[in-house]
């Protein structure tokens, strides 16, 4: 298996550092063959996720049913919630009769019961509690129906396009159905927008105190996803099994500056799941090239029209990266400065005010936004009278 190459390249006019693949035309057409079979599970997709760019998918668009991998979601809102500071990591949820009513997986959570926020938390994400997810949902939707309906939003919104949610915790149901694709989508925005769901995932046994009218009891979590303890990359995200679905996963995978989501949907046992998942994120860190901008990127300042300066520092929003298929040559990666015309005072820090573009072989490949670095006022019509005399007695003497 190759090693992952990442290349981090500036674009001030200094030299880029680059990073190449030397393999022959051979073994690139060997290893696209090797990739046809890669899996044995009948939908998969595999997705670097700085840059959202597909490098592996069979059958991706299927509709199946996605088991408890429906709890990303369901955790994406929670984290959303507690994000918008509706929710606590502290705030007690308490159980309905409902809730501890739910089969499959759970962490026999008694009607009444209250655990924190936190603790619900690692019970889906650790354990894929079915009884904590249901918790979760009436405590931040009110009721799961809401709830649900709320999740069904949040994909539309993420252009889950073949997704369809009946439940929060993905017990086969009618309808309850998405697809590898979409899967990677929810996937990604959780890992972006919510990192620390990583530390959750990565717990592989804690215990959690049910404290009830029968008194306190023990139960332990225990990590459903293997790959957690058994692949050396790993760092997340969600399991699912049930008879419709079979065996499906989400797993994400961090190796120094590459991470990866490899998604398995309908595996016939468990083993097969992981198999394919590790396959998938080994072909990944293995073919894998990133292009990488360097950070504090220097660019040059601004003309700025009527401000108290007449130039402005300017700074990119955000780093920029791609993914390069096989026989992308990384050295003709090019960028070009686009600067609104006529600026004029006043600018505020983080203002839009152009954008840098990146192409590859004459290919727009990616933008990013470029801002001010700096706020600078308006000339008052004071300073303009002062300026203005100044030069004039200068030029006199």
């Amino acid at each position: 298996m190759m090693t992952c190459q990442s290349s981090i390249l500036s674009l001030a006019e200094e030299e880029r550092e680059t990073t190449e693949n030397t393999d022959n035309e051979e073994k690139e057409q060997k290893e696209t063959e090797d990739t046809k079979e890669m899996v044995s599970a009948p939908s998969a997709l595999l997705m670097e996720v700085s840059t959202g760019k597909v490098l592996y998918e069979k059958n991706a668009d299927e509709k199946r049913p996605p088991a408890s991998v429906t709890k990303i979601m369901t955790l994406l809102l929670v984290f959303d919630a507690l994000d918008a500071g509706k929710i606590k990591l502290e705030d007690p949820v308490t159980v309905s009769e409902y809730a501890a009513s739910m089969g499959g997986s759970q962490v026999f959570l008694e009607p009444g019961e209250t655990q924190s926020v936190k603790t619900m938390i690692k019970c889906i994400a650790v354990a894929s509690a079915n009884d904590a997810a249901v918790a979760m949902a009436e405590h931040v939707g009110g009721s799961e129906k809401v709830f649900v309906g709320q999740m069904n939003k949040r994909a539309e919104e993420l252009g889950m396009m073949h997704t369809h949610f009946k439940n929060c915790n993905g017990l086969d149901t009618d309808g309850h159905e998405t697809t590898a694709r979409d899967i990677a989508k929810m996937s990604r925005e959780m890992l972006r927008k919510h990192p620390q769901i990583e530390k959750y995932c990565k717990i592989w046994m804690e215990d959690i105190t049910h404290e009830t009218k029968k008194g306190k009891t023990t139960f332990g979590l225990s990590n459903t996803n293997k790959l957690i303890r058994h692949y050396a990359y790993a760092t997340g995200l969600k399991t699912g099994s049930t008879g419709k679905a079979k065996f499906c996963i989400s797993a994400t995978a961090k190796k120094d500056d590459v991470e990866l989501i490899a998604v398995i949907m309908a595996a016939d046992d468990s083993k097969k799941r992981m198999k394919d998942a590790i396959s998938l994120l080994e072909y990944g860190f293995g073919s894998c090239k990133v292009y990488r901008e360097k950070e504090n990127l220097k660019l040059k300042e601004i003309k700025l029209i009527r401000g108290k300066k007449d130039m402005f520092k300017i700074m990119t929003e955000k780093r920029f990266s791609y993914v390069l298929s096989q026989g992308e040559d990384i050295s003709k990666i090019k960028r070009s400065l686009h600067i609104k015309k006529n600026l004029h005072a006043p600018v505020k820090k983080g203002d839009k005010v152009g954008t840098i573009e990146y192409t590859l072989d004459g290919k727009s490949i990616g933008t990013v936004p470029v801002v001010s670095k700096e706020s600078i006022g308006r000339q008052r019509l004071f300073d303009v009278i002062r300026e203005f005399a100044s030069s004039f007695l200068f030029a006199k003497s």
